[in-house]
């Protein structure tokens, strides 16, 4: 049984054809960045847009990218220009061919195709080599033999000024020399690295010489033992963008004092295009953690199960939680796009993502804490029919009721608390889409607990209120031979501090209770989904089969969100 929604589906890794982030792209205004291609387009600086996604393959995809892919895929869609998918892999020891693998399904997942083949820093090594020959031979370039200690002491600070290496005024021959040894392999990891010969008094720290190579003897997942020196980011990022022909290169505000660096190592090698960088604000969402390097400690010190682990904030979690693409990509249509930093209040995320749901995830009953409840007076056992959806057409489902079924604990009480609508003794209440029922008899265990109701059904009120009194509740129920065993994983936030970030250790703020696992009974027909399937479990919830752990035998679900949604978008 499946959602009738494209756009909530599972793909696989071939080209995405849907057109569902083309058409809500288009409908974007035209924020601070879109007006500047604009305007570059109108005055025919540049015949075609050509944008990148560049993301780096030391960990998994999180929200924070998703707002730069729908960005850089977006202007792109809308101008009927380009977007390259660049692997920006310049340091081996943190990257894994994982994910390199991750990154290429979470952009499909999330519905947007790269042009052409996926590329990679690393196909450029050899032309940037050549561009570093070629600073050093311009005297724009040295090899400092300074210990990274040294190197870090003498840069100075943002009032005074830095110092400068020993090494600086090497002659050209000199450096080509000790430049061809680094990557001969004949410096240690830390004992040479090549530096741009720029300021080291600019009040711009990233102008003081900032390191273009490093000797680092790491195997490769794309060029093996090729190397053992490798470009620094700073250096082989907007060249790679150059290489490419890239007219836009955006990215996010903490890069904007790295520009000035950007545009100087382009002007000083010989390439054609021009791109140039644009600093957008970043996405911070409260409750939620978009560092990688700290997402990867949770995952390594088994705070979660994974990166996929359904309460991490990265692609793979948030789909494995029950997370649509659509809501995601309406989620990042709404945060917009502009240049003040702030914090996007999770309810927005979180009711992007019940918009989604709303009309394609088909309705079912499932009890979360089961309580036994025997209907005295059934005259036989039934199968109820009933839509899957009461808006949308899916068709229908056919509901098993006998003379036992499982209510929730919660939907009874011996002595209800003011206002409680549900069931208690000798009091009356409807199951869902079925027969108003009465509480006859409680039975409980030696320790006092309720284990069990005796309930009398009206037979008169199948479809159809009871004469001549008013029965306010209503409660979702399950029928007990034919109900099937799922565990149920409810999850919130995996922090309890609205800021993750907040005092000296991150790892304090986690919320103890971020999943509680139910053993559930369901109705028979969410036995028979398919991994990746949503519901709404009526009254409950919305609820995902997992993607790696459910069965038909042993069903397992996933709580993607309740259903109270108190957040009101302006």
């Amino acid at each position: 049984m499946k959602p009738n929604d494209a756009a909530t589906a599972m793909p696989d890794l071939t080209p995405n054809t849907s057109n569902a982030p083309q058409q809500q792209q288009a409908q974007a205004g035209l924020d601070f960045i879109r007006q500047i291609i604009a305007d570059d387009l109108a005055s025919g600086k540049h015949s075609q847009i050509v944008s990148r996604f560049p993301p780096e393959p030391n960990g998994y995809l999180h929200l924070g990218h998703v707002k730069s892919i729908c960005l850089n895929f977006g202007v792109a869609i809308e101008n009927n220009g380009l977007c390259n998918l660049r692997l920006d892999d310049t340091n081996p020891s943190a990257e894994k061919q994982e994910y390199v693998d991750n990154i290429k399904n979470d952009i499909h997942w999330l519905g947007f195709n790269w042009n052409g083949e996926i590329r990679y820093a690393s196909s450029y090594f050899d032309q940037l080599y050549n561009w570093a020959l070629q600073l050093i031979q311009q005297g724009d370039a040295y090899v400092d033999l300074q210990t990274p200690e040294q190197i870090k002491l003498n840069r100075g600070s943002f009032t005074e000024a830095g110092t400068n290496s020993p090494n600086r005024d090497q002659t050209v021959e000199e450096n080509l020399k000790l430049f061809e040894q680094m990557r001969a392999g004949e410096f240690n990891e830390g004992a040479a690295v090549l530096r741009a010969k720029i300021d080291m008094a600019s009040p711009n720290v990233h102008l003081r010489d900032p390191v273009l190579y490093r000797v680092l003897k790491a195997h490769h997942h794309q060029t093996g033992d090729k190397w053992c020196i490798y470009p620094m980011y700073d250096y082989a990022h907007p060249l790679s963008d150059a290489i490419e022909g890239i007219t836009h290169s955006l990215c996010t505000l903490e890069f904007e004092d790295h520009r000035p660096f950007y545009d100087w190592i382009i002007s000083k090698v010989d390439t054609q295009a021009k791109p140039r960088q644009i600093e957008f604000s970043r996405l911070n969402v409260d409750y939620t953690l978009t560092s990688k390097r700290k997402l990867k400690k949770l995952v390594d010190d088994g705070v979660v199960q994974g990166w996929d682990d359904p309460r991490m904030p990265t692609v793979a979690g948030m789909r494995r939680r029950g997370f649509t693409a659509e809501g995601l990509r309406d989620f990042c249509q709404r945060t917009g796009v502009s240049k003040a930093d702030g914090v996007v209040d999770i309810g927005l995320l979180e009711f992007c993502i019940r918009q989604s749901l709303e009309n394609t995830a088909p309705r079912a009953m499932a009890v979360l804490n089961p309580l036994k409840v025997t209907l005295t007076n059934l005259p036989e056992n039934m199968t109820l029919h009933h839509s899957r959806h009461p808006n949308v057409d899916m068709g229908e489902r056919d509901i098993p009721l006998s003379s036992v079924i499982y209510i929730d604990k919660n939907d009874f009480a011996e002595v209800p608390p003011k206002g409680f609508k549900r069931l208690i003794p000798d009091g009356e209440v409807r199951l869902r889409h079925a027969y108003v029922i009465k509480c006859n008899e409680v039975i409980k265990d030696e320790s006092g607990e309720v284990v069990e109701l005796k309930c009398s059904i009206d037979p008169d009120t199948l479809g159809k209120n009871p004469e001549g009194r008013k029965v306010k509740g209503v409660i979702h129920w399950v029928d007990s031979a034919q109900g099937v065993p799922a565990e149920v994983r409810v999850y919130e936030r995996l922090f309890a501090n609205a800021n993750p970030e907040a005092g000296d250790d991150f790892m304090q703020n986690l919320n103890p209770e971020s999943v509680k696992v139910l053993q559930a009974v369901i109705e028979p027909s969410l036995a028979q989904a398919s991994a990746g399937d949503r519901f709404q479990f009526e009254r409950e919830g919305y609820f995902v089969a997992d993607e790696k752990d459910f069965t038909t035998d042993k069903p397992v679900f996933n709580r993607i969100l309740d259903l109270r949604d108190s957040y009101k978008p302006s």
